[in-house]
C-alpha cells in the first residue's frame, strides 16, 4: 500500500516532453526514478533533466538506462511513448513489470490499455490523460508552458485503493491529478481537444478546402501547420474546429458517456491561454516523424462508426492526414 510519504521505484518509458516532465516532477519529490532512453541517454546521464516551467525552473538527475534490464522490476511503470511505438511493448516492458507492478499509460488516443492487456493482467493496468502544454526543446530540456493536470483511472474496473494512492502520489509531487471513475469517458473528453487541435493543425498544411473534401488537391503544395492561435481566429478554421468538437461529443454521448456540449467551449477557452501552441502532432509532422493517426483519429472513428455514428468531418480529416503522412515521410 502506497502512502504519500513512501518513495517508490518508477520507470519512465518514453522520455519526450510528457515522460520527462512528469518523471522529473516525481524525481524532485524524492522517488527513485529511472528513465529508459535512446537518443537522449548521454545528455540525461551526464547533465540530468532541466524543466523550464511557468511555475518555476528546476533541475533533477534521474537514473538513466539504455535497456530495460538495467532498470529491473519497478513499482510503477509510466508509459509516455508515442503510440506509433506500441509494437515495442513486448520488447520494452516485461523486464520492468513484476506481479505487483502498476503499469500506467499516459499516451494519446484510444486502445493503448488494450495493447497492454495483451501482455499483463487487467488489474495491473491504469490509464491517464495529460492536459498539459509542453515542448522538448533539447535533449533533457523541457519547456512547460501551461496547465499540467493528469486524470487517471483503472482499466475496465472501478477505482481501487492503489488508484487513489497514485493520484495522491502525483499531488504530493505538485502535479495536479484527479481520479477518473470512467476511464473510457475521460479518453473521449481528451479527444475533444486532441482531434481538432492536432488534426486540423496538421491538416491546415493542406488547406481548408482539402480538409473539407477529404483529399489533397492535384496541384497540392504543402503550407505550414497551424498552431492553436491560428485555429482560433474566429474564422472558418474555428468554425470547423467547433464542428469537429461537437462531432466527438455527439459520438461519445451516443456511446453512453454523457459529455455536455459546453465541453467544447471549455476546451477552447483553456486553449486561448496557450498562445500560439504547436501540438505534438504538428511537431512530429515538421520533423517528418510518424503521426499518431491510428490511436488519435482512426480508432475513435472506427468505434463511432461501429456504434452507428458516421462522423463525416473526422472521416475526411483522417483521409487528409493519411495522405499528408504518406507524402511527408
Amino acid at each position: 500500500m502506497l502512502s504519500v510519504h513512501e518513495k517508490v521505484k518508477i520507470a519512465v518509458v518514453g522520455c519526450g516532453a510528457v515522460g520527462s516532465y512528469y518523471g522529473a516532477m516525481l524525481c524532485r519529490d524524492g522517488h527513485d526514478v529511472h528513465f529508459l532512453l535512446r537518443s537522449d541517454y548521454e545528455a540525461v546521464w551526464r547533465a540530468g533533466v532541466t524543466i523550464h516551467s511557468v511555475h518555476g525552473d528546476f533541475h533533477v538527475h534521474p537514473k538513466a538506462a539504455r535497456r530495460p534490464e538495467e532498470i529491473g522490476i519497478a513499482d510503477i511503470v509510466i508509459i509516455a511513448l508515442k503510440t506509433t511505438a506500441n509494437d515495442q511493448f513486448p520488447k520494452l516492458l516485461p523486464s520492468l513489470v513484476g506481479p505487483k507492478t502498476t503499469v500506467l499509460t499516459l499516451q494519446n488516443g484510444l486502445a493503448n490499455e488494450e495493447k497492454l492487456a495483451e501482455l499483463f493482467p487487467i488489474d495491473q493496468i491504469m490509464g491517464g490523460l495529460c492536459f498539459v502544454c509542453l515542448n522538448r526543446t533539447a535533449p533533457g530540456v523541457i519547456h512547460h508552458i501551461a496547465h499540467g493536470i493528469i486524470v487517471a483511472g483503472e482499466f475496465q474496473r472501478p477505482s481501487q485503493p492503489r488508484t487513489h494512492q497514485i493520484v495522491e502520489m502525483f499531488k504530493h509531487a505538485y502535479v495536479p491529478c484527479r481520479l477518473a471513475e470512467d476511464l473510457e469517458r475521460a479518453h473521449w473528453e481528451k479527444l475533444i481537444w486532441n482531434i481538432p487541435f492536432n488534426g486540423l493543425g496538421v491538416g491546415g498544411s493542406a488547406g481548408y478546402e482539402a480538409v473539407i473534401a477529404g483529399k489533397l488537391a492535384p496541384d497540392f503544395h504543402p503550407g505550414k501547420c497551424l498552431p492553436s492561435r491560428e485555429l482560433l481566429d474566429s474564422g472558418r478554421w474555428e468554425k470547423l474546429l467547433r464542428e469537429l468538437m461537437l462531432e466527438v461529443i455527439h459520438a461519445a454521448n451516443h456511446m453512453g458517456f454523457d459529455i455536455p456540449e459546453s465541453a467544447a467551449d471549455h476546451q477552447i477557452d483553456r486553449t486561448r491561454d496557450m498562445g500560439a501552441y504547436f501540438a505534438s502532432t504538428l511537431i512530429d509532422f515538421d520533423r517528418h516523424q510518424p503521426l499518431e493517426i491510428d490511436s488519435m483519429f482512426l480508432e475513435p472513428l472506427r468505434r463511432a462508426q461501429n456504434a452507428g455514428m458516421p462522423m463525416p468531418r473526422l472521416k475526411n480529416l483522417c483521409e487528409v492526414l493519411k495522405q499528408l503522412e504518406a507524402r511527408n515521410r
